[in-house]
């Protein structure tokens, strides 16, 4: 959050879901969407797309990876983000 709150404006956030010390990736992208509201939000996570669909950790409608994802996935998501 200090580049964004610094000025950086990136075109893409790329999220794990779970993260350590208290907040989510879920919390993470609204701080940065409300920066940068151009910005597009990849999210991954270990657990299975259920489990974090249905524990209310991300919204209906986002782009999630689950790990482990081959880098072409990665690309190929990022890609489709990126052009929109």
């Amino acid at each position: 959050m200090e580049l964004i709150v610094g000025g950086l404006r990136p075109d893409l956030l790329l999220a794990d879901v779970v993260l350590p010390k208290g907040m989510s990736g879920r919390d993470v992208s609204q701080a940065v969407a409300a920066r940068v509201p151009s910005c597009r939000i990849l999210f991954m996570s270990g657990y299975t797309e259920d489990a974090v669909m249905h524990h209310g950790r991300l919204d209906e409608g986002v782009v999630l990876l689950s790990k482990p994802f081959p880098r072409e996935l990665l690309a190929s998501k990022v890609r489709d983000l990126l052009d929109g």
